[in-house]
């Protein structure tokens, strides 16, 4: 080591401590791209399932013994099982005609899961259908 004016300049070893920094730097890109990838995952998760709990709820209602109100609480109550009661607050459910056939619509409005299981309100919304029993 010898001194230049105000610096020191390093023959031996200039590198030292690079690989520290190298390996925060990195270290921190590749735990960002893990939580964004683990936050897509439960995104799609938590649509799915409600997809799912909507369109057992459709089935459910479409059945000749039942009517919308039975849907809409089996959609709630599948929700409540596999997520968590707050996902299914809003579950409006009707009867469409499409093609000269008769369904049941259920629909759930719900949060959108972007930090963890927290979310935007209404961001979510989800149909599941069934063809009425009978109108065939």
């Amino acid at each position: 080591m010898r001194r230049a004016g105000r610096y020191t300049v390093w023959r031996h070893g200039s590198e030292s401590g690079a690989a520290v920094v190298e390996f925060t730097l990195v270290s921190v890109v590749l735990v960002g791209l893990f939580l964004a990838i683990v936050q897509v995952g439960l995104v799609v998760h938590v649509r799915n399932t409600l997809v799912a709990c909507a369109a057992e709820g459709a089935r459910y209602a479409a059945n000749a013994d039942r009517d919308l109100s039975d849907g809409e609480a089996r959609t709630v109550a599948l929700i409540a099982e596999s997520l968590s009661d707050r996902y299914g607050r809003a579950v409006t459910s009707r009867y469409v005609t499409t093609g000269g056939v008769q369904l049941v619509e259920i629909e759930v409005t719900t949060t959108l899961p972007l930090f963890g299981l927290l979310g935007v309100d209404r961001g979510l919304s989800v149909t599941g259908h069934a063809v009425e029993e009978g109108a065939l």
